[in-house]
């Protein structure tokens, strides 16, 4: 018997903590696991078992059985296994053969005549998912076409069931059980192989299947387009594997079920950890967005720093978070009123002002009376020295940039949807305008400091907002493609409005406002015209952009804690898994 493999059990064991707390730890053991079975590591070699050369001998005297009984037919001679396919060194009792060496059987199942529904299930590669086989998902043969399928095709206890086709699919693999299922009898379509290994632990195979060496292999060996590869019966026919004696087969077996049961725990007491740490976290968070008072607000929020380690240690928290600090902003939540900051209502008469100026100057038009804010439009009640208004009363121009006449260089760049990024604008990704074009553009249309751009077209573009910094490039003159919408506030902190824009109260609305098909969708400007904001006072407005900022560092450096934690664990991880 071999210590050796006792020892690696022993450490591995000894390190499931480590593996519980690493990123993708437990997917990384499951591997780990696999790699040591069939590597003959994972469990003692026994001396006086016959090896799998004496297997192999019985393995050919049933197929010549099943030949003489006209079961089976005679295959072509296989190649010898080469050095260059042979992954590592066996034990001296194994023996690397070929899936057809050990098998009665291989062979893609074909299209069959489908029915509403009868007593002959077809399994098709949605059955076949990596927790087992889904004989819900199957449709139904044809009994008439019962009648054309050879006995070999109906499937028995023990086949391997091999998604060969498609890319997402190809490689899942299954093992089908007759007693299992209430049919008479079970056939696979055309794009699963069925392999019928004879002397075999067929989970063995399965687990050779699904480990790393063959799935990373398949992929390599498949054919065809990229949304068409598929693995050929040949392919699979001459695959190798590692063959233990039987009884060796039969202790692997029990032994990876045995640890892939404490990985599922793992998983489950994993899962229920950061299912907890979610639950507590939303709790205290929609407590935040429904509090009245700032003594109630004040406790909620201690709660939260007070456990800041617990809750955070995962990211969709942070993300939440963020979140939350928006919507907390924007509803008046995050700073206090200063009942000595002059109203909105005082802040917009001075909007009304400046835009009159600007009328009288001609830089820019009368803009049509805006219809009043109705009751149902408003999602929440604002604080008393706030305002709902609209965004053209508050914005001295709201339109959409226009199609220009690109050029490989010039000085005048167009900022496009790939440009505006929700983490600020790539203005490196911009194309650029013919000088002779410029001419063409009025003064209005050159962005300036403070400018907000909307992607408002598009399926997973719209709804992207940045702020333009004329001071952050080098360039004298920038412009807005047509799929961009430029809002240019008066007296508004830019900042709040683009955190109001990001805010899940307009990000989940701009899709119900938005017209068109599913991929040309866009965001009329007539629609962000009218579109309502909650305006505070300037001061206050300021107070918020302030917070919000330093909130927002203080998640990107939760997220860099959980990245740095993230990292030691997995350095670890890496460091057990050399020792084993």
């Amino acid at each position: 018997m071999d210590n050796n493999n006792d020892a690696t059990i022993a450490l591995l064991e000894k390190h499931f903590d480590i593996v519980f707390a690493a990123p993708n730890g437990i997917k990384k053991l499951r591997e780990l696991i696999l790699s040591l079975a069939m590597q003959g590591k994972l469990v003692p070699q026994n001396s006086s078992e016959p090896p799998a050369s004496e297997l192999l001998k019985e393995i050919d005297a049933e197929k010549e059985r099943l030949i003489k009984e006209g079961k089976i037919k005679q295959s072509k001679p296989l190649p010898k296994i080469k050095p260059d396919e042979v992954l590592y060194d066996l034990p001296k009792s194994w023996e690397w053969v070929r899936f057809e060496t050990i098998s009665s059987y291989i062979q893609r199942g074909k299209s069959p005549k489908y029915v509403d529904k009868s007593e002959f299930p077809v399994i098709a590669q949605k059955c076949i998912q990596w927790h087992g086989l889904e004989l819900e998902k199957a449709k139904f043969i044809c009994p008439e076409s019962v009648k054309t399928y050879s006995e070999e095709r109906f499937l028995n206890t023990g086949d391997l069931l091999w998604n060969s086709t498609g890319l997402g699919t190809l490689g899942r693999v299954g093992i089908y059980i007759h007693e299992e299922n209430t049919y008479q009898k079970v056939v696979a379509d055309s794009h699963v192989t069925v392999i019928r290994p004879i002397f075999i632990e067929s989970k063995l195979l399965y687990f050779w299947i699904a480990s790393s060496f063959v799935q990373k292999d398949i992929e390599a060996k498949s054919s065809g387009s990229t949304k068409q590869i598929e693995l050929a019966t040949s392919t699979v026919k001459s695959h190798i594997f590692p063959l233990p004696p039987l009884p060796e087969q039969r202790r692997i077996v029990a032994k990876i079920d045995e640890l892939m049961a404490q990985c599922d725990e793992l998983e489950k007491l994993r899962s229920d950890r950061d299912r907890k740490q979610i639950t507590v976290h939303t709790a205290a968070l929609n407590r935040l967005l429904i509090v009245k008072h700032q003594s109630d607000f004040n406790t909620v929020w201690q709660f939260i720093t007070q456990h800041f380690r617990e809750l955070y240690s995962v990211k969709e928290n942070v993300t939440e978070l963020r979140k939350a600090i928006l919507q907390l902003a924007v509803m008046g939540k995050l700073v206090p009123q200063d009942p000595s900051d002059q109203p909105a209502s005082e802040l917009l008469k001075e909007i009304d002002a400046e835009k009159e100026r600007l009328i009288k100057e001609g830089k820019i038009k009368q803009s049509k009376p805006l219809p009043k804010i109705k009751p149902d439009e408003v999602p929440y009640d604002l604080p008393k020295s706030w305002e709902w208004v609209r965004f053209e009363t508050i914005s001295s121009y709201i339109q959409r940039g226009k199609s220009p006449k690109y050029v490989d260089k010039s000085e005048f760049p167009v900022i496009a949807q790939k440009c505006i990024q929700w983490h600020g604008l790539e203005l490196e990704k911009a194309k650029f305008i013919c000088p002779e074009s410029v001419k063409t553009y009025s003064e209005e249309r050159f962005l300036n400091t403070g400018d907000l751009l909307w992607n408002s077209t598009g399926l997973g573009t719209l709804g992207r907002v940045g702020i333009y910094i004329h001071e952050e490039n080098t360039y004298q003159k920038v412009v807005a493609d047509s799929h961009v919408t430029v809002i240019r506030p008066i007296f508004i902190e830019s900042k709040l409005l683009y955190f109001w824009i990001a805010s899940s109260f307009v990000q989940k609305d701009i899709e119900a406002k938005s017209s068109g098909s599913t991929k040309q969708i866009e965001l009329a400007t007539s629609t962000v015209k009218s579109h309502i904001f909650p305006l505070p006072p300037l001061a206050e407005q300021q107070r918020i952009v302030a917070q919000i900022d330093q909130l927002m560092a203080l998640c990107d450096n939760l997220e860099k804690q959980i990245d740095n934690a993230n990292s030691k664990q997995t350095n670890l991880l890496n460091a057990v898994m050399t020792k084993i």
